[in-house]
């Protein structure tokens, strides 16, 4: 694993915003997925105007790797590509027919087609202070999971997880959310990972310190042959 340690918040933005402009330059297809949430929010500031309109990157397409839905809603956008959505396809004028949606109708043929596609190539991650990446919460999936349904009583607080992802309303909150498992994750040719902030110094330490734990989710990446893991020096605070 390669640790790269920034300054701050809006270092850490632009080395991850490099990483994942490199992998876009490419003159065959290209297939990345990328995260949603507020860690990236400085990342797809950065890359907005560097892709929008821009023909050369018409060979670049995009997949969700986790998705909720808002209940009465599953035909539309659900939490994440919504997130993405108004992040970065939007301001950046991404063609619908270079984003492929992963959802509640399609997940058990998510791995299916994303191998008939050629594979993901890049993968840009965040990760949570206990350790989850994608919707791999601790005790929901295993390492060996590919694509999964992960339903609400798969742990004790998983409702009030679902509802705080909807915003809090109850009549939207789902009874599921789907994401790619870890075997998935494994899979993809390069991974780099972002944290930032004291709040993640914790996990960031049991990153690096490379013992794998299923309790301890992202502990599994460490292991792949291709992950750069990018945080600013808060994060960095416990090493």
């Amino acid at each position: 694993m390669k640790l790269i340690i920034t300054e701050d918040y809006k270092e850490m933005s632009t080395v991850a915003a490099q990483q994942l402009l490199g992998a876009m330059h490419n003159e065959y297809r290209t297939n990345i997925s990328i995260t949603a949430g507020s860690t990236p929010k400085g990342v797809y500031e950065l890359l907005v105007p560097l892709v929008k309109d821009k023909k050369y990157f018409e060979q670049v397409h995009y997949y969700n790797f986790d998705e909720i839905p808002f209940k009465g809603e599953e035909e539309s956008y659900g939490v994440t590509m919504t997130n993405l959505h108004n992040m970065f396809f939007g301001p950046a004028n991404i063609k619908r027919e270079q984003i492929h949606v992963l959802d509640g109708t399609n997940y058990e043929t998510q791995d299916e087609r994303i191998k008939a596609d050629g594979g993901l190539d890049f993968v840009l991650l965040g990760v949570g202070a206990d350790g989850h990446f994608c919707g791999n919460l601790p005790n929901t999936t295993k390492f060996g999971d590919l694509t999964s349904k992960v339903n609400e009583d798969a742990t004790p607080n998983m409702v009030d997880i679902l509802l705080a992802e909807v915003g809090g309303e109850e009549a939207k909150r789902p009874d599921y959310y789907v994401t790619m498992g870890p075997k998935s994750i494994m899979q993809i040719k390069k991974l780099v990972m972002i944290a930032n902030g004291k709040a993640k110094a914790g996990i960031v330490k049991q990153l690096v310190d490379g013992i794998v734990t299923e309790e301890v989710p992202a502990t599994l990446l460490t292991t792949h042959p291709n992950i750069t893991l990018i945080v600013d020096k808060e994060a960095a605070s416990l090493l």
